[in-house]
């Protein structure tokens, strides 16, 4: 796993400050958005722009600082993050359109949706613009390349062996999600699902309830106090969701239910600690998410130069991180998932 070391950690900081900063200017303007960096490259130089779910997201802010770090590497005269506050549908749609105006040639995008952004994305490619999704993957027929976390299942049936850990492998749960529209928590829950109803080892586990945060955290929080209301017995939550994960810790950690009802999912360290530490949450899980943005970003630059199509097979250079290869379709694999518990927590800084 990648250690974010002090001087990144500084340069994400302060771009984080610097979009918080712009989206509140913009916010009160009307216009919603924010944007940091300089515009499309003159003479040719070629220029990316990331288009996360939402802006100020503590996940998202280390994903594009990795963006950033990877673009520089990568050798692009100009990089710029553009998104919206909330994570809606189709949130993304204006931002997509006016980096098609722009000629902006590689487009990084985490969907909010996977099929929304797919017009506007079709008018980007048809304008010359490569498009990388990562985190959270488009319908493929509207991308080029996905730079995804880890295997999806992976991801999945992990969170699965640490709840089941967690409540001695029996007893109601409920997930606790992001957007119900979200490409990458959908398919985790779909195969969450689908283990629970197949493995043998998870037969006296229920699932008895899915609701969404819409990554949000006051609605995240709202959301886990009622999951514990309206199920009395409920043993253990799934989060798999950064925020989600991070604000039910904060609920349960004052309440009647610490240390009764077990929580794991996705979540950062940083954030994560404070609740390792005094016992609310024993174990989760993550990969590096600085890895997706800098990934992405070499991946966009290979295929702006021409030097892999995103077909299978394809190879490309990914700075520090080594040799990446496209496997079947067209997703490029960063790595695998940490377990984060208190003897190894304070090993991560992100």
């Amino acid at each position: 796993m990648r250690f974010i070391h002090s001087g990144s950690t500084r340069r994400r900081a302060a771009f984080a400050a610097l979009a918080t900063s712009a989206a509140l200017v913009l916010s009160a303007c009307g216009g919603g958005a924010a944007t940091e960096g300089g515009g499309a490259g003159a003479d040719g130089e070629q220029t990316i722009t990331f288009i996360p779910k939402q802006l100020n997201n503590p996940y998202t802010d280390v994903v594009l600082g990795g963006g950033e770090d990877g673009a520089t590497e990568a050798g692009f005269a100009s990089s710029e993050v553009v998104g919206p506050l909330d994570a809606s549908a189709s949130s993304q749609v204006s931002f997509i359109n006016a980096e098609t105006q722009r000629g902006t040639n590689v487009i990084v995008i985490a969907a909010n949706d996977p099929d929304a952004v797919g017009p506007a994305l079709e008018e980007a490619r048809t304008a010359g613009a490569k498009i990388v999704a990562f985190d959270s993957d488009t319908n493929p027929d509207y991308r080029d390349l996905f730079v995804s976390q880890v295997n999806a299942k992976d991801v999945a049936l992990i969170q699965l062996e640490l709840i089941s850990k967690q409540i001695g492998g029996e007893g109601e749960i409920a997930i606790l999600s992001a957007t119900a529209n979200a490409t990458n928590q959908n398919e985790w829950i779909k195969f969450m699902e689908e283990e629970l109803a197949a493995n043998p080892e998870y037969a006296d586990i229920k699932l008895v309830a899915k609701v969404y945060g819409d990554d949000d955290d006051t609605k995240s929080f709202q959301e886990a106090q009622g999951l514990l209301q309206a199920y009395p017995n409920l043993k253990g939550i799934i989060s798999p969701t950064t925020v989600g994960i991070a604000a039910t810790a904060r609920y349960l950690s004052t309440s009647e239910y610490k240390g009764k009802v077990a929580l794991t999912g996705l979540g950062l360290p940083n954030e994560m600690r404070p609740f390792v530490e005094d016992g609310t949450v024993t174990e989760f899980a993550l990969w590096d998410p600085a890895q997706l943005g800098y990934v992405a970003a070499f991946a966009g630059k290979a295929l702006a130069d021409g030097s892999i199509t995103g077909e299978v097979g394809d190879t490309f250079e990914a700075g520090e991180l080594g040799e990446r290869e496209v496997a079947e379709g067209g997703i490029v694999l960063v790595g695998p998932p940490t377990v984060f518990t208190k003897e190894n927590i304070g090993d991560y800084d992100f």
